[in-house]
């Protein structure tokens, strides 16, 4: 019982890390992001900080994890509400760039994440997305609807389309119009995949 509370008061100590964290740098950014105000914030003291997390760039992987992983699970569900396979493909990549016009999303994920994290590829909530993305290819693949490409390959390629799109929407000057180009260019360039054309929307082949 007493390891069990242990256990439970750690979990509760990162989410309050987490949280204050994802407040502080969506406000401030990483770089201008204090933690002492951040531990303060949450009731915590720097020593909770760094046990939990190491240092800061440690609580920035923790929070973008925890946002891109929510980002992630949203665009699923767009793929799955457009019926899954290659609808739903499409509809996650556009939904993922869509979230580009959220403010946490483009300071936290696509602009101080890559810049203090590194290479997105490399994240653990984007492997999560590859597989996801494999997956889906796969299944596409076992129906003869795309061309006989490497699976891996074409499934870092299309995420990597979908993930630059996103920074590009969120680091220009007019985002919202910025938007429908990268829409339009993701589709163009995924639909190239396919063996044929895909029918135009409300039809089917």
């Amino acid at each position: 019982m007493a390891s069990q509370n242990r256990a439970e008061k750690m979990e509760e100590t990162r989410r309050k890390l987490i949280a204050a964290g994802r407040k502080a740098f969506a406000d401030k950014g990483f770089a201008a992001a204090s933690m002492d105000e951040l531990t303060a914030q949450a009731g915590l003291t720097r020593g909770a900080l760094y046990h939990n997390f190491g240092d800061k760039r440690g609580l920035m992987a923790a929070v973008v994890d925890q946002i891109d992983t929510a980002m992630a699970t949203k665009a699923q569900a767009a793929g799955q509400e457009a019926g899954g396979g290659w609808a739903g493909l499409l509809a996650e990549g556009a939904a993922y760039i869509e979230m580009a016009l959220e403010p946490e999303v483009q300071r936290i994920v696509l602009l101080d994440g890559p810049a203090v994290l590194g290479d997105p590829a490399q994240w653990p909530s984007q492997n999560r997305c590859l597989q996801a993305t494999i997956e889906t290819l796969l299944a596409l693949e076992a129906e003869g609807l795309i061309k006989p490409v490497d699976i891996e390959a074409l499934a870092r390629l299309l995420n990597g389309v979908a993930l630059n799109a996103a920074v590009w929407v969120a680091a220009s000057e007019d985002a919202p119009a910025t938007l429908p180009k990268a829409l339009a260019a993701f589709e163009c360039l995924a639909s190239g995949v396919l063996k044929t054309a895909p029918p135009p929307a409300g039809e089917t082949s």
